[in-house]
């Protein structure tokens, strides 16, 4: 198993002191949210990229993947009624694949629940359809990149736009693209889903949407710190030879991000041992 952490759980620390400490609990790389490393993403360049790979790999990690992508700069949307504002977001996220490329991730995961989700008067078929096109178009970007462009199904307190897997699959078949898949946050739908979250996970692992896996406690904190049991969730990684990564993400930091992660990890190590 791969386990990955989402630095933003180590913010503010620096990237090296992410990554020291992240090697340190047993993490094999860190999932990056752009926004935590530049106020504002535009400005990131390759070789920034590079650098954060340079860091990673001089600590013996890699950069496994980007999430939260549109956090920053404020205001963006893939829906807006306003064309050039979408365009800038697309911008941003094409700016974002060339960065993943670079600094040697190979998935972003796009999240960004405020940035997709339907304006006052806007209705929900209106705002579907814009963000379907606009991962329609983001899709051949990847693919050049040689990256994966993940949809995440959000919970429904966060948007109203793809809150299943299965809603997310939908939209990966019809546009067709091997560079965007979907992926499973335990947490997300762990609320969303109506089956167990390990037999959708096995279902859309086998039929290849999933290409992504993010661990955190249905309560929003990490692995281990509630009441869902991730037991299930990895036998399933096992019994399929999954060898993609799993990042851990929490919400809520308990006690604090360092402590969290930490205490994230030891508990999906130990669960790991365990499994047949």
């Amino acid at each position: 198993m791969k386990l990955s952490l989402c630095n933003e759980v180590l913010r503010p620390l620096p990237l090296a002191a992410q990554c020291e400490a992240a090697a340190r609990w047993g993490y094999r790389a860190l999932e990056i949210a752009p926004f935590t490393l530049a106020e504002d993403p535009t400005t990131l360049s390759t070789a920034d990229a590079r650098q954060w790979r340079h860091t990673a790999h001089a600590h013996g990690l890699s950069v496994s993947s980007l999430h939260w992508l549109l956090v920053k700069p404020e205001g963006l949307s893939l829906v807006s009624d306003d064309a050039s504002l979408r365009q800038r977001t697309l911008d941003l996220l094409r700016h974002l694949i060339d960065i993943a490329a670079a600094c040697g991730a190979r998935v972003l995961v796009h999240g960004s629940p405020h940035q997709r989700s339907p304006g006052p008067g806007q209705s929900l078929a209106d705002a579907l359809a814009r963000f379907e096109d606009a991962m329609a178009t983001l899709a051949p970007h990847a693919a050049s990149a040689g990256v994966v462009y993940c949809v995440e199904p959000l919970g429904r307190f966060e948007t109203p736009v793809i809150n299943t897997v299965a809603e997310a699959a939908a939209l990966v078949d019809r546009i067709g693209s091997p560079a965007l898949r979907t992926m499973l946050d335990v947490s997300a739908a762990s609320h969303n889903e109506t089956e167990p979250v390990h037999e959708v996970l096995r279902r859309y692992l086998a039929s290849g949407h999933i290409a992504h896996l993010q661990l955190n406690d249905r309560n929003r904190r990490g692995p281990g710190q509630g009441d869902t049991d991730q037991r299930p969730v990895l036998q399933v990684l096992k019994d399929t030879a999954y060898a993609g990564w799993v990042a851990v993400e929490p919400f809520d930091y308990v006690p604090d991000g360092p402590a969290c992660a930490e205490a994230s990890a030891r508990h999906v190590h130990d669960l790991w041992k365990s499994l047949t």
